[in-house]
């Protein structure tokens, strides 16, 4: 069968939703991080604060009855009322806060808009995302989504704005009362507020469907909401909620996002085995605890690697330009090339470790540097500490129509999951 043709949105646009909302006096109980930052411990933590958290449905188990659980544990909880449905369709603006010291005043981190991003091929340079994913995780999301018929958390977009929609965003947040305010075990506040007037959502619509928008996080459930895009029309089932995925829209010149390290650790590629071979293209500097060489590394210009797992650290400094160059992709642009993930993924790994990226061999570790040094020393691995990506490098090579390597960036802060959800059936 031909593939269908899919509808093409006549740019940037967020289409309002009649959302899911927890009925309950202390939202913050049953909020949980995005799915792909909750550890089997968080999960047992999480579900300690209230037995009806997000997770169950986001991370529903390790049987293959997994996602069925998880629709009908949807399904219950809205039967029941823990769950409930708006009365109209809305854009819900939403704002997270940190203490201020000693003001009254809590601090704005970001705030944005909560809607329904309809869905665009990359080429259309609508949503431009700058990660390659994995299928593993893109055949997970999509069966949680096929079989819940929901999308349980938003994606993270970031774009540039200062327009009349930025204007009304911070004007609800400052003027109006929220539908929810949670504060989680971070102290970071979290508030709610929807949007349901027309013309405000016509104001919406007109200031953003010239722009374009960033994935900032959720590259895997970007790629999903295609996936079950494509299945549906392939199935014949025509235009409809699918057509669109729940998204959270940040303006990035009012709200500048904070770009962390994802580490890297290799499991059985033994730390000392990982320095001798990389002595042969990199400058290597010996330091007697990761906190000493974590200093050296936040002050060295790249490309430079952290190496970690036995209670010692390794800087990788310097390369050999030469060895470089004939490893690096010839067809890629040079801002890519100048990627430390980029450098990890096509020099370093193969060429100086002989391996290759893919989810067993390279495990993902966001932020924490002593985390990833932690699982090398019980898996006789290496842990591998990046420095930051720059947030103008990525935009440069988003912009080239190029995509990093998958897991180069964790933008934040991440919207919280469960304050609002969104089912097929209501939107």
């Amino acid at each position: 069968m031909a593939s269908p043709e899919l509808p093409v949105p006549d740019g940037l646009v967020l289409h309002p939703f009649r959302g899911v909302r927890y009925v309950l006096d202390d939202p913050a109980k049953v909020i949980s991080p995005p799915y792909d930052l909750v550890s089997d411990q968080d999960v047992l933590d999480l579900l300690s604060l209230h037995p009806n958290n997000v997770v169950r449905l986001i991370l529903p188990g390790a049987d293959h009855h997994r996602y069925g659980e998880a629709r009908d544990t949807l399904q219950a909880w809205l039967t029941s009322g823990l769950l409930a449905v708006d009365d109209h369709p809305a854009l819900y603006v939403y704002e997270q806060a940190a203490p201020n010291g000693t003001q009254p005043d809590p601090q704005v981190i970001q705030r944005g808009l909560i809607g329904n991003v309809a869905l665009a091929d990359p080429e259309e340079r609508i949503v431009l995302p700058h990660e390659n994913v994995m299928p593993g995780p893109v055949a997970d999301r999509l069966a949680l989504m096929n079989t819940t018929e929901a999308n349980l958390e938003p994606i993270f977009l970031l774009y540039d704005g200062g327009g009349p929609a930025s204007h009304l965003v911070d004007a609800v947040a400052a003027n109006r009362p929220p539908l929810v305010e949670a504060t989680t075990s971070d102290g970071i506040r979290h508030g709610l507020w929807a949007v349901v007037e027309q013309h405000e959502h016509d104001l919406i619509g007109a200031d953003l469907r010239p722009r374009q928008a960033l994935i900032a996080d959720g590259h895997h459930r970007y790629a999903t909401y295609r996936a079950l895009q494509h299945e549906r029309h392939q199935a014949g089932m025509g235009t409809g909620p699918w057509d669109s995925g729940l998204a959270l829209l940040v303006d990035s010149s009012l709200y500048p996002p904070d770009l962390k390290p994802i580490h890297r650790v290799i499991p059985d590629l033994p730390l000392k085995e990982a320095v001798a071979k990389a002595k042969g293209a990199w400058q290597v500097h010996e330091f007697s605890s990761l906190d000493e060489g974590l200093e050296t590394l936040h002050s060295t210009p790249g490309p430079a690697f952290l190496l970690a797992g036995d209670g010692s650290s390794h800087l990788l400094t310097n390369p050999d330009p030469l060895q470089i160059e004939h490893g690096m992709p010839p067809d890629r642009t040079a801002g890519w090339k100048a990627l430390n993930t980029s450098i990890f993924n096509e020099f370093l790994l193969p060429k100086v470790w002989g391996m290759h990226d893919d989810e067993q061999a390279v495990r993902i570790v966001h932020h924490d540097p002593y985390t990833a040094e932690k699982l090398a020393a019980t898996t006789d691995g290496t842990a591998v500490v990046l420095q930051p990506l720059a947030t103008g490098a990525v935009l440069a090579v988003a912009a080239e129509g190029e995509q990093v390597p998958r897991k180069s960036t964790s933008f934040g802060p991440k919207p919280r999951t469960g304050l609002v959800m969104r089912t097929f059936a209501t939107g």
